[in-house]
C-alpha cells in the first residue's frame, strides 16, 4: 500500500538546529521535516524550552543519568509526537469550524492533489456542516512526518573516565537507540556514508522489521549520491533483513551542509539511472530480504514493500519542481535552504536571516571550516568568521571543545581530538613551527590557515536556535555558522510558510532575481568550477592515481553533458529558458574541454 503524502515536497535536516523544532512548527499541515539528533544537549534544552511552553511537566535528564543520550533523545522525540499531535486535532477542528482557515489551507495544498479537489468542493457546494467536513478531514488529512537524521560517521567512542564504554554507547548508536525507543511512527534518515557497525545495530530494535501487515513502524531512509551506493547500502542491509523506504538521492555540491562531491556524476543522469533501474533495486533488495527475515523465523512479505525516490539539492522554481518530479517519477523533492528564511518553520535568529536574505551569489562558498576534512558550504559575515579570526590574532586559536561531537581524529589522544579544538590546533601548529625554516614562508603561511581555518560547528550550529528562543549561551563565544546552499542567493527576502508553500506550487513567485540559473545548470558550473580547483590547489607529488580520477571525473561530466543536451532538446519544460540554458551548457562543455589534466612526468 502507497502511503498518501500531503504534499510533494519535505524539508530535509538543516545543521545540527536549523529543524531543530521544525515538525512542531510545521507538521499539522502535513508537511514532513527532518530533524537533527546528533547533539543531545540542545535536544535537551529545546525539551525544557517546549516543556513550559506548552505546560508539560518536565524533569532535566543530566548527564549522571545513565545512557543520558539516548533517553534525552527519546524524550524529546516523545514530547514533539505529544505535541504534534494535539496541534494536528486542533488544526483539524479548525478547519471544520472556519471557512477562511480551511479557504487558507486549500491554497497551500498541491494544484493536483486530490484533498484539495475534496476540500474544494465542500466550499463549491456549500456544505457547512462541521462533522461533515470534520469527517471527511479525519479520513484524508495526515500529519507531516516526525522523521530524523543521522550523520552516519560521527560515531564517537565514548569512555567513563579512562575506560571506554561499550560500542552501544558510541554517539550514532546511542542516537538511533534514541529514537528507537521513542513513540514515533517515522523514519530515520542516514546521511554521509556507509558505518556496516551501526547498521548491524540496527537488528536489535522490532519496530525497523515489518509486522504481519507488512508494515514498518520505523523506517529507514538512505541519503545517497549515486545508484551504485544505495544498490551497495540498501542490500547490506536487506542481508540482515531491514528495508530501505526511501533513497534521498542528493546533489553532490549544489546543496547545503557538508558536500560530498561525486565522482563528476551529474544530478540528471544520475536520477535517470535510479528511473530506469527502480525495479532492480527493488527486486534485489526484496530477496535478500526475504531470504534474512526466514533465517530469523520472523514474519516474510510476499511482495516488496514501498520504496520512495526523492530528490533534494538546489530546486528554487515550481517548474523545476514539477519537471523532477515527472520527468524522474520521484515521490517528493526536498526544499532546505529557502526554508532558513521562512521564520515559521525553522529556528533561525533575525541577524542570521538577515544577512542570508542579503547575501548574494559571490557570498556562498565551499568552505574548509569542517573538521570532518569534508568540503562546508558556507556564507560570508557570519559572526563565526568575526570571533574564530580574532581568536587567531590574538595567537589564541582554536575552541575550547565543550561538546567534542567532532572529537574523531585519534592521531594525539586515544580517546579523540576535533580539528576545531585548541588542543588539537596548538599541537598542529607547534609542529609547523619546528619546520618554518624549512619551508617558504607562503608555504607556512598557507599551512597554518589550514590548520586554524576549521570552525566548532557543535557550537556555532546550535546558537542560532538558541538566539531565537532566548535559550542562555554559556561558555566561550563561537557566534553563529550557517550552512545554506549556494540556492539561497536568489532568495532575498523573509517569506511566510504560506508564500513559501504557493512558490513551491506555483501559486505566487517571491523569486526576483530573473538571472538564477537553471538547477543542473548550477550544478554543472559548480562541478566545472570544482574541478579547476582541485587542479589548481594540488600542492603534492601528483600520482598516476590521481590523473587518473580527474580524467575519470572529466569524462563523466562530458558524458552529463551529453545526457543534458539530449534532455533538453526533448522536453516541454522551460520553454522560456530552454535557448538560455542550452547555451550555459556548451559554454560549460568549452571551459571542460578548456581544463588541462596533468601528465605524469618521467624522471
Amino acid at each position: 500500500m502507497t502511503t498518501q503524502n500531503t504534499h510533494t515536497f519535505h524539508i530535509p535536516v538543516m545543521g545540527l538546529a536549523y529543524t531543530i523544532d521544525s515538525p512542531i512548527r510545521v507538521a499539522h499541515y502535513g508537511i514532513s521535516s527532518v530533524v537533527s539528533i546528533t547533539d543531545d544537549e540542545v535536544i535537551e534544552k529545546m525539551r525544557a524550552f517546549y516543556s513550559e511552553k506548552f505546560s508539560i511537566p518536565y524533569q532535566e535528564i543530566t548527564q549522571k543519568f545513565h545512557d543520558y543520550r539516548a533517553e534525552r533523545i527519546t524524550h524529546y522525540l516523545n514530547l514533539m509526537d505529544t505535541i504534534v499531535k494535539e496541534k494536528f486535532e486542533n488544526f483539524k477542528n479548525e478547519l471544520a469550524e472556519s471557512k477562511t482557515s480551511l479557504e487558507n489551507y486549500i491554497g497551500i495544498l498541491p494544484n493536483k492533489s486530490d484533498l484539495k479537489k475534496g476540500l474544494q468542493s465542500f466550499i463549491e457546494e456549500g456544505i457547512t456542516l462541521k462533522e461533515t467536513i470534520k469527517n471527511y478531514l479525519e479520513h484524508h488529512l495526515s500529519s507531516g512526518e516526525i522523521d530524523v537524521n543521522i550523520m552516519t560517521k560521527v560515531d564517537k567512542d565514548n569512555f567513563n573516565k579512562k575506560e571506554q564504554l561499550p560500542v552501544e554507547f558510541n554517539d550514532a548508536h546511542a542516537a538511533l537507540r534514541g529514537f528507537a525507543k521513542s513513540n514515533l511512527s517515522s523514519s530515520v534518515v542516514l546521511s554521509a556514508g556507509m558505518n556496516p557497525r551501526l547498521y548491524s545495530y540496527f537488528e536489535n530494535f522490532k519496530d525497523f522489521f515489518p509486522d504481519f501487515n507488512s508494515h514498518l513502524k520505523k523506517k529507514i531512509i538512505l541519503k545517497v549520491s549515486d545508484f551504485r551506493s544505495a544498490m551497495i547500502q540498501g542490500n547490506f542491509l536487506a542481508k540482515k533483513g531491514l528495508w530501505v523506504s526511501e533513497y534521498r538521492i542528493e546533489s553532490g555540491l549544489n546543496c547545503g551542509g557538508h558536500a560530498f562531491a561525486t565522482d563528476g556524476f551529474l544530478l540528471g543522469p544520475i536520477l535517470q539511472e535510479f528511473k530506469e533501474k527502480k525495479e532492480q533495486l527493488i527486486q534485489s533488495a526484496h530477496e535478500l530480504l526475504v531470504k534474512a527475515l526466514k533465517q530469523k523465523e520472523m514474519f516474510t512479505p510476499e511482495k516488496p514493500m514501498e520504496l520512495k525516490i526523492t530528490a533534494q539539492g538546489g530546486v528554487g522554481t515550481s517548474e523545476e519542481h514539477e519537471f523532477l518530479l515527472q520527468q524522474y517519477n520521484l515521490d517528493a523533492i526536498g526544499w532546505g535552504s529557502p526554508f532558513l528564511l521562512v521564520p515559521e518553520a525553522t529556528s533561525v535568529d533575525n541577524e542570521t536571516r538577515a544577512l542570508l536574505a542579503n547575501a548574494k551569489e559571490n557570498d556562498f562558498y565551499l568552505s574548509n571550516i569542517s573538521p570532518l576534512g569534508v568540503p562546508f558550504n558556507s556564507v560570508r559575515g557570519t559572526s563565526n568568521e568575526f570571533w574564530k579570526q580574532k581568536r587567531i590574532d590574538e595567537n589564541n586559536a582554536g575552541s575550547s571543545c565543550p561538546k567534542r561531537l567532532l572529537a574523531l581524529s585519534k592521531e594525539h589522544d586515544d580517546k579523540g581530538l576535533c580539528m576545531a579544538s585548541k588542543k588539537y590546533q596548538d599541537i598542529k601548529l607547534q609542529e609547523l613551527e619546528v619546520i618554518k625554516n624549512e619551508i617558504l614562508e607562503t608555504e607556512f603561511e598557507k599551512s597554518k590557515a589550514k590548520i586554524t581555518d576549521k570552525a566548532c560547528l557543535c557550537v556555532g550550529l546550535v546558537n542560532a536556535a538558541y538566539l531565537e528562543n532566548n535559550i542562555k549561551i554559556k561558555g566561550q563565544q563561537q557566534g553563529i555558522v550557517i550552512c545554506p546552499g549556494p540556492n539561497l542567493a536568489y532568495f532575498d527576502k523573509e517569506i511566510s510558510l504560506n508564500n513559501m508553500v504557493k512558490h513551491i506550487y506555483g501559486n505566487t513567485n517571491i523569486m526576483t532575481d530573473t538571472n538564477r540559473p537553471n538547477v543542473f545548470v548550477k550544478e554543472l558550473k559548480m562541478y566545472v568550477d570544482y574541478l579547476k580547483n582541485e587542479i589548481s590547489d594540488y600542492s603534492t607529488e601528483i600520482s598516476a592515481g590521481q590523473i587518473k580520477k580527474w580524467n575519470s571525473f572529466k569524462n563523466n561530466l562530458l558524458e552529463g553533458i551529453n545526457y543534458y543536451q539530449d534532455l533538453f532538446s526533448n522536453i516541454d519544460f522551460f520553454k522560456n529558458e530552454k535557448t538560455q540554458i542550452q547555451k550555459q551548457i556548451e559554454q560549460y562543455q568549452l571551459q571542460l574541454n578548456e581544463i588541462e589534466i596533468p601528465t605524469l612526468v618521467l624522471a
